[in-house]
C-alpha cells in the first residue's frame, strides 16, 4: 500500500505553501510574471489581500533606495550637543521619539545618537546636569542611494535602528529608521504616541460625491446610505471593493456595486486607502 495518501483514499489538505507552490508551478521568468502569479493566487483565494500586499512590499523593497523613504533634513528632530538637561527633556517629550541625532555646530556635524532610555538612567540617578557626549551611541552614515533591502540587513546585523543619510557632498540629507523600511513592507506602523487621524471616514464633497476611507466599516456605510452590502466576509468598504475587483486596487480603478460606482482615489502598493462614490439621488 502506498504511503502517499492517508487510509481510505482521501487526500490530505495541502498547506498554504504547497498550494502557493502549485500556483507558481509555471516558474515565472521575471519579477513581473512572479507578481502576476501571486496576484492570481490571491484572486483564487490562496492568500489574503493583506498577505499579497506584504509580499509585494517585500519584493519592491529591493528596488527602492534610502532617499525614497528617509525623513528629510528639514524634518529631523536633533539635539544640540551643548543642550541643558531641561532643553533635552523638552525635545524628547515634545517629539515622542526614542532616538535622536546629536549635532555639533550645525546639522552636518552629527556626533552620535542619543537614546531616550540612556537619558532615563541619568534621571534615575538624580542628575541635575548632563554632558551629552558621555551618552552618545555610534552613528551610522549611509548614502542616499543605498538599497533598502541592504539597509534592512545591516540594521538587523548591527542591531541598530537609525542611520543618518548623507548626500554626495557629505552633507546630512536626512535620517532613516528600521521602522521606515518595515513600513514599506507591512504598511504604516502606528503607536500610542502617533496623532489620531482627524479626518471623518465619510466626507461629503461639494459636487455631491463622498470620499470614503477604505477602513470605513460596511455597517457604517450601510447606515449612512441605506444600503445592505454584506459584511459577513469583510468588515470594511476597502475589503468589499478589493473582493469585487479580485486584486489589490490601484488609483483610478472603478467597481460597480449595485447603484454605486466606487472610484479608487488613493492607494499604494500595499493597501487601498480612499475611494470616491457618487450615490444615487435617493441615497444621498
Amino acid at each position: 500500500m502506498s504511503d502517499d495518501h492517508p487510509s481510505g483514499g482521501a487526500q490530505a489538505p495541502r498547506s498554504f505553501l504547497e498550494r502557493l507552490g502549485h500556483a507558481l508551478a509555471g516558474e515565472p521568468r521575471n519579477r513581473a510574471e512572479l507578481l502576476e502569479e501571486l496576484r492570481a493566487a490571491q484572486a483564487n483565494g490562496l492568500m489574503s489581500p493583506d498577505t499579497l500586499a506584504m509580499v509585494e512590499g517585500a519584493i519592491a523593497v529591493s528596488d527602492q533606495q534610502v532617499s525614497d523613504v528617509m525623513v528629510p533634513r528639514a524634518h529631523m528632530v536633533c539635539v544640540p550637543v551643548d543642550s541643558t538637561l531641561a532643553e533635552v527633556l523638552d525635545i524628547v517629550v515634545e517629539s515622542g521619539h526614542s532616538r535622536f541625532p546629536v549635532t555639533g555646530e550645525d546639522r552636518d556635524e552629527v556626533l552620535g545618537i542619543l537614546l531616550a532610555k540612556d537619558l532615563l538612567k541619568v534621571l534615575r540617578d538624580g542628575a541635575t546636569a548632563i554632558d551629552l557626549r558621555t551618552l552618545l551611541r555610534p552613528v551610522s552614515l549611509i548614502p542616499e542611494s543605498k538599497r533598502l533591502n541592504l539597509l534592512l540587513k545591516e540594521f538587523r546585523q548591527g542591531r541598530r535602528h537609525m542611520a543618518v543619510v548623507v548626500d554626495e557632498y557629505g552633507g546630512v540629507a536626512g535620517l532613516v529608521t528600521i521602522e521606515d523600511v518595515l513600513e514599506e513592507i507591512v504598511g504604516d506602523i502606528s503607536d500610542e504616541t502617533d496623532d489620531e487621524e482627524p479626518t471623518a471616514l465619510i466626507q461629503p464633497q461639494p459636487d455631491g460625491r463622498f470620499l470614503i476611507a477604505a477602513q470605513t466599516p460596511i455597517e457604517a456605510f450601510n447606515a449612512r446610505f441605506g444600503t445592505a452590502f454584506p459584511d459577513e466576509d469583510y468588515d470594511t468598504v476597502g475589503g468589499l471593493i478589493t473582493d469585487a475587483l479580485g486584486h489589490l486596487p490601484k488609483a483610478g480603478e472603478t467597481a460597480q456595486l449595485g447603484e454605486f460606482t466606487f472610484s479608487v482615489t488613493k492607494a499604494d502598493n500595499r493597501r487601498l486607502i480612499q475611494l470616491a462614490v457618487q450615490p444615487p439621488a435617493k441615497a444621498a
